[in-house]
């Protein structure tokens, strides 16, 4: 009886600990991400972190200037942030990619491009639980051609594709271009959000993930 007793407290201490473990969640991009660096409180990503509260553990590991193309100008697969992610092993990961392979050097590559984020997601999958959700955001509007990034390519051409990795990945998606659409004040370079425009992000993709 004593052993049994024994047992049933180690159980509910090791189910009370599980449930008081914090749901782990990555952001993976480029300079729209990383914001005003990977720490600073009004990057969107802590920015969801703070909404949700403090059952999430939330990570931003976006890096300025990468691309999601494997043969792009600078591969986000190439940054040790892609291997800190991984090792993250996040409940819950979400990829904002594809707004600098629009960029004419890398989307000569653009025949690859479904092929590389179909990819990106199952290699992130091998590092998460079973149960683990995968979001495919879809960026936020480009209003005119600036850093080279195309907002023909960007808010036409990729979108399409981006349905499709969607399709073919099971992944779920929030969707960050229809909120900025008609916002292009919050657009002041046409391709990073203010602070404001950040802000309007984090609440979208916060209740995303609390659905």
């Amino acid at each position: 009886m004593k052993k049994l007793s024994l047992l049933i407290s180690a159980l509910f201490v090791s189910l009370h600990t599980f449930a008081q473990s914090p749901i782990k969640v990555a952001f993976v991009g480029n300079s729209i991400t990383q914001g005003p660096g990977r720490d600073n409180p009004d990057s969107y990503p802590l920015q969801v972190g703070t909404i949700l509260g403090d059952a999430y553990t939330v990570k931003n590991f976006g890096v300025s200037g990468r691309t999601l193309l494997k043969k792009g100008d600078f591969p986000y697969w190439n940054e040790p942030q892609f291997q800190e992610a991984k090792d993250f092993q996040p409940d819950v990961l979400l990829i904002k990619l594809g707004t600098n392979d629009s960029k004419p050097q890398n989307w000569a590559h653009k025949e690859e491009f479904v092929k590389d984020y179909l990819e990106m997601i199952a290699e992130f999958r091998e590092n998460m639980p079973k149960d683990g959700k995968v979001y495919v955001i879809f960026p936020v509007p480009v209003t005119r051609v600036n850093f080279g990034i195309n907002p023909e390519v960007m808010n036409n051409e990729q979108r399409l594709m981006l349905f499709e990795i969607v399709q073919k990945s099971g992944a779920e998606v929030i969707d960050l271009y229809t909120p900025l659409m008609d916002k292009p004040e919050l657009l002041p370079d046409g391709v990073h959000p203010n602070t404001e425009g950040l802000t309007i992000m984090a609440e979208v993709i916060a209740r995303g993930i609390r659905l």
